[in-house]
């Protein structure tokens, strides 16, 4: 399996029917997007012209395309932030741009995903994404495969196992200070997954303080106890893994959640660096579900 990060689609036009429009209508006045008056001019517009009420507005210039987007996301239970208004990184591509071409590769990765690891009640739970090298793109594409998966109503954790750069609580504007590596250092429980409020079924468990140990912590018993209990309160549990470059910190994980998503980095990850961890992999006694062109 090989996805490049591009490629797109976008969700059904706004509003199909006269009730659908009320309901577009009534959440666009209810978000301060249009006033009352507005909505009736609209109305009218929309039956003068037979026109949906989403396309009127815009039409009218009294909305932006993006409101309507907003709106139907709302709709169809598939939340996305609005411009400005999150601590969230634009980095988290999926979380502010969903229907560009870059995240529909994203959901077709996704996809593949369920088909061939999280494969309902008697699959897998855990997949940690791993590269050869740093700077490939991995922190970026865990934390948008997390997004994707919540915004299918899948109940997402993504975990910070990089104990040597995390980059995590970055992306999610998120404070650092309990997370995996004290809770192994028995210093903190699970109360340190944080929930992300937009996103009804994403939780993510930052890296914690830096350790000087971080080998020694994910080769604890409690790294694996750790997962095991996530796994029964998670349908998906993504893990962004340090790079091999980093160390053999990688292979304790994948041996752990038994699954890898490889990521190489088009013009910048050797072939033979790859060849090289998928050997590495294997000795972990885990398996690559699948790989990643990154072409940025």
């Amino acid at each position: 399996m090989s996805n490049r990060i591009e490629t797109a689609k976008v969700i059904p036009g706004p509003g199909a029917t006269v009730s659908a429009d009320r309901a577009i209508g009534a959440m666009l006045v209810d978000s301060g997007k249009i006033s009352l008056d507005d909505a009736e001019r609209i109305l009218r517009y929309a039956r003068d012209k037979s026109m949906r009420f989403g396309d009127a507005a815009v039409a009218l210039k009294l909305v932006s395309q993006d409101d309507v987007q907003q709106v139907l996301a709302l709709q169809f239970d598939y939340p996305y932030l609005p411009a400005g208004e999150s601590a969230v990184s634009l980095e988290v591509v999926a979380a502010w741009s969903p229907f560009s071409r870059q995240v529909e590769a994203l959901r077709a990765l996704r996809s593949q995903l369920l088909l061939r690891w999280f494969t309902g009640e008697d699959g897998h739970r855990a997949l940690a994404v791993v590269s050869p090298g740093r700077s490939e793109g991995r922190s970026h594409l865990a934390a948008n495969l997390a997004v994707v998966f919540s915004q299918l109503g899948e109940r997402t954790l993504l975990v910070d196992a990089d104990l040597r750069n995390p980059r995590q609580h970055n992306l999610f504007g998120l404070q650092s200070m309990a997370g995996l590596s004290t809770i192994l250092a028995e210093r903190a429980g699970i109360e340190a997954i944080q929930r992300i409020p937009a996103f009804l079924d994403l939780s993510v468990l930052a890296a914690g303080a830096t350790p000087p140990n971080p080998l020694e912590l994910l080769q604890r018993p409690a790294f694996g106890e750790v997962i095991n209990e996530l796994a029964t309160r998670y349908d998906v549990i993504i893990l962004d893994s340090p790079s091999a470059a980093r160390g053999s910190d990688f292979q304790t994980i994948v041996h752990k959640t038994k699954g890898a998503l490889l990521l190489a980095r088009r013009n910048r990850t050797r072939m033979q660096a790859c060849a090289a961890m998928a050997e590495e992999i294997a000795a972990a006694k885990a398996g690559i579900v699948g790989t990643v062109l990154n072409d940025y």
